[in-house]
């Protein structure tokens, strides 16, 4: 059996006027996680928000009991330069870090914004950074990248090195409310296959129409933004993403 349903509703479909309240509302509606779209502009073509608005925002929702448990913020480290920002993350109050493949094998080893160094950083070097910083780790892939290139990290013997989630991106990242790609569940599927116990996140395009096809391959974390915020119910739509992953756990 796959690890719990958590459903997981993007606050980049919330209202930025009121975000704190949105994000208290949306685990009071049933919400296990939220996840916190960074984007750097570079990375990918748009920006949203950086570390002082993960501070803003925490007071606003109770810091998990457990690992991976209610309030988790999970967030989604759509930048160039993963490893500079995980420690004012880490001080702002996120519980996930999660980097992209794609990233972590062309940026540096640079620990802080100010800071430029001519070292690489890699996949296995992040996911141990983050873990000494007392967070999880995520790591997620791009819709034109393989999933064959995490199999050396999730097989990799030393577990400070291997990641607590993957993601596989079902849109291009850098835009909410973008079409549903079920050309990636050949992925999920195929993680869910090689690691039953994983937590597996899928992200773009999730909604009522589409979570059932996610979950039959094997999704057990639920990304959805538009389909949650912009719900006349959101706590209904959360309910029934839930119990779709349930019954196919």
């Amino acid at each position: 059996m796959s690890p719990p349903a958590i459903i997981a509703p993007s606050i980049l479909s919330a209202d930025f006027a009121a975000l704190g309240k949105a994000c208290s509302d949306t685990i009071d509606h049933g919400a296990s996680w939220l996840h916190i779209d960074i984007m750097d502009g570079h990375f990918v073509p748009n920006m949203t928000f950086g570390a002082p608005v993960v501070t803003k925002i925490r007071p606003h929702v109770q810091r998990p009991s457990t690992a991976c448990g209610t309030g988790t913020f999970d967030c989604h480290m759509m930048i160039a330069e993963p490893k500079k920002w995980v420690k004012d993350f880490q001080k702002a109050g996120c519980d996930l870090y999660c980097f992209h493949y794609e990233a972590a094998i062309t940026s540096t080893a640079a620990e802080n914004p100010a800071e430029n160094s001519d070292s690489k950083t890699s996949p296995k070097e992040m996911i141990r950074y983050v873990h000494e910083q007392e967070m999880l780790a995520g790591i997620a892939i791009k819709p034109d990248t393989p999933v064959d290139v995490l199999w050396d990290i999730l097989d990799n013997p030393n577990k400070q090195e291997v990641p607590d989630m993957v993601l596989v991106m079902t849109v291009h990242p850098g835009f909410g409310g973008q079409k549903f790609m079920a050309s990636e569940l050949p992925k999920v599927k195929a993680l869910r296959q090689r690691y039953p116990e994983l937590n597996i996140e899928v992200d773009g395009g999730l909604s009522e129409a589409t979570v059932d096809d996610a979950a039959e391959a094997g999704a057990n974390v639920i990304v959805a933004g538009s389909a949650v915020f912009g719900a006349k119910d959101p706590a209904d739509v959360i309910s029934k993403l839930q119990k779709a992953v349930e019954a196919r756990r």
